[in-house]
């Protein structure tokens, strides 16, 4: 059945939504991690969110998965969860939330690469190699840009684990495509969050990072927390399966090119950061590769 024009307008609400908040959550991680450490926090929101999403599960008389479902679950809480999302929670500490999100952006190329360097899956088309130059040499501009400007001791590292997180998206993404599990996605959701809020703990204190007693953290950080969960781990969720529903694939795939921007926006608005000409002309060269790239696998797709 086709939506109706009533669901398609509220299709384009929930992708207004999906967009504005996805893209605000860089900003809320940006203020807490300055209170708390940012693996920290993501243990905290994974926990709470996965709990959550757990409960209501559960409280439906969903199954448990079976014991191959759950390593499987477990692995993809280590790509998603642990180093994906905890790195980069932890990435904004040290580079504006514009910045983070948008290497967050960049997972589309990176997927590519992988496929054709590791696993010899090489039938892009010509677009999806022009895509790849045009948003590499955004990145590029972007930090050559940045490169003459002071920046805030470990900027350098938070780069490299902004970089790292990317990473560990884009291969838990090619795991998903690659794989299936039989399991409802967001159940699974609710498992990987749940195990990884565990795997983000037990990774924070080999690394030697002490948690703050939870007494102690600021009133303003757990409100930060309660948006991140509660809007961008569950409202946000909810309006991008409704939109996908209601919406063509292509038209509700731009929340991730938007999120970026809006991140960009509101950490200047909101906290102050830098804004220059040079790094939206920047992020604008590089989403538009990303964009070249999206579209050109979905076009072989289709």
């Amino acid at each position: 059945m086709l939506p109706s024009d009533k669901n398609i307008a509220k299709g384009y609400l929930a992708l207004t939504a999906t967009s504005v908040i996805w893209g605000t959550t860089w900003v809320a991680n940006k203020f807490a991690v300055q209170q708390v450490p940012g693996l920290q926090l993501s243990f905290m929101r994974q926990f709470i969110a996965g709990t959550l999403f757990l409960l209501y599960f559960l409280l439906r008389k969903q199954k448990l998965p079976t014991l191959p479902q759950f390593r499987w679950l477990v692995m993809l809480s280590l790509f998603m969860f642990v180093f994906a999302n905890g790195l980069s929670t932890w990435s904004v500490k040290f580079v504006s939330s514009g910045l983070g999100a948008l290497i967050g952006a960049l997972y589309p190329l990176c997927v590519v690469i992988i496929e054709m360097l590791f696993l010899k899956k090489n039938s892009n088309t010509p677009l999806t190699f022009i895509g790849l130059i045009i948003g590499i040499a955004g990145v590029l501009f972007v930090f050559y840009e940045n490169a003459f400007h002071q920046q805030p001791p470990g900027y350098g590292f938070g780069i490299a684990i902004g970089l790292i997180a990317m990473l560990s998206w884009s291969i838990g993404t090619i795991f998903v495509a690659r794989n299936k599990y039989d399991v409802d996605p967001y159940y699974a959701l609710g498992w990987q969050m749940f195990f990884g809020s565990f795997f983000t703990y037990g990774f924070s204190r080999v690394i030697g990072i002490e948690p703050v007693p939870f007494h102690l953290v600021p009133k303003e950080t757990w409100l930060a927390l309660l948006y991140l969960i509660c809007m961008g781990s569950l409202v946000a969720f909810v309006a991008f399966v409704y939109t996908v529903r209601n919406l063509p694939p292509a038209l509700a795939s731009i929340y991730a090119y938007i999120n970026p921007l809006v991140a960009m926006l509101a950490g200047a608005w909101l906290l102050s950061e830098p804004l220059t000409f040079n790094l939206v002309i920047g992020a604008f060269i590089t989403l538009t590769g990303v964009y070249l790239v999206n579209y050109s696998l979905k076009k072989k797709a289709a």
